[in-house]
């Protein structure tokens, strides 16, 4: 696996740069002929090898002029849930000029950075499954048509990891670092309806080192220290969704200080409070996730997240790519 890591970001690294007939080739190349790729909504399922270039990396090519990608962290393991099968997870952004529309997104026609989550299934040197949150509000908020109001973190374009050592990470750990972050989700999922509090959460022994960054998606932006985390995004968000349950999870990897999990969708909830502007309804919502850890001396350090908000919001009855067009 640790081979098929690096094979498999350099032939997303020419895919995303190819054009034209040379792009179906390099996906040709990739893809086995019958993959599966779900994408975030408006794109959602894609069947084989052309519907996956016609339905998202040829729009992309279209209109992020220069596309390519800059990786912040690309790891790969075995898959512990019960799909199995080894699994590359990897946090990128697709840069360049912003310059036709994406998916009924209007161009600002200046550099944009859109931030992308990938989970990918890697069987005999081919890619058989994926699954792709790229962040469309986030790229809305960069062209100036954000749907949605900024209250919470702050919205920014993510770092790398602050150790600068996630492209394939090294050690043999990887499965210990996954071991971490399910306790630490397993705490995670009761809390105390009054202080939004969860078991072993912080202190000196808590899952969470006191200094942790939690990078957000569009929508939500990032914080820093679980104080903030708290403020910024959980207390909003579990006010909204009080009987949320999330963790069901497709994928659970480990590599190195690193672990990626993601469920499509992963969470399901009612709709009990109002919610960055949207009035709540109580009706049943799901949603897509995916998280990205890095841990060091026992405790989770960074952990940058994809939500698929542009689906989310669809559910509730809003059409956010709509909203942004209009403004």
């Amino acid at each position: 696996m640790k081979d098929a890591r690096q094979v498999l970001r350099m032939a997303l690294a020419d895919l995303t740069r190819a054009r034209g007939a040379a792009q179906m080739d390099a996906a040709r190349a990739l893809f086995s002929e019958d993959c599966q790729v779900d994408v975030a909504h408006p794109v959602n399922a894609l069947t084989g090898v052309e519907a996956v270039v016609d339905g998202y990396f040829a729009p992309l090519s279209r209109a992020i002029h220069g596309a390519h990608r800059r990786d912040l962290m690309f790891l790969g393991g075995p898959n512990r849930r019960a799909v199995g099968g080894d699994w590359c997870a990897s946090v990128t952004h697709v840069v360049g000029t912003f310059a036709e529309p994406l998916f009924g997104i209007p161009p600002s026609g200046k550099l944009v950075f859109l931030r992308v989550g990938e989970f990918w299934r890697v069987e005999e040197g081919r890619v058989t499954q994926a699954r792709l949150i790229p962040d469309l509000v986030d790229l809305m908020r960069q062209a100036g048509r954000m749907p949605l109001p900024m209250e919470l973190g702050h919205e920014m374009i993510w770092p790398a990891p602050a150790t600068q050592d996630g492209l394939l990470p090294a050690g043999d750990h990887g499965a210990q670092t996954l071991d971490l972050v399910e306790a630490m989700l397993a705490d995670l999922r009761a809390y105390d309806p009054e202080t939004f509090s969860s078991k072993g959460q912080t202190g000196q022994n808590g899952y969470w080192a006191e200094d942790m960054f939690w990078y957000g998606p569009g929508g939500i932006g990032s914080t820093f220290t679980y104080e903030g985390f708290d403020r910024d995004h959980r207390v909003a968000f579990l006010t909204a969704f009080p009987d949320r349950v999330g963790g069901d999870h497709y994928c659970r990897i480990g590599d190195g200080d690193y672990a990626a999990v993601s469920g499509w969708p992963s969470m399901t909830m009612t709709f009990q409070g109002d919610y960055l502007g949207q009035k709540a309804d109580g009706r049943a919502l799901t949603l897509r996730v995916m998280d990205f850890y890095r841990c060091a001396g026992g405790q989770v350090a960074e952990n940058w997240v994809l939500l698929d908000y542009v689906d989310l919001f669809r559910q509730m009855g809003r059409d956010l790519i709509a909203e942004a067009a209009a403004l």
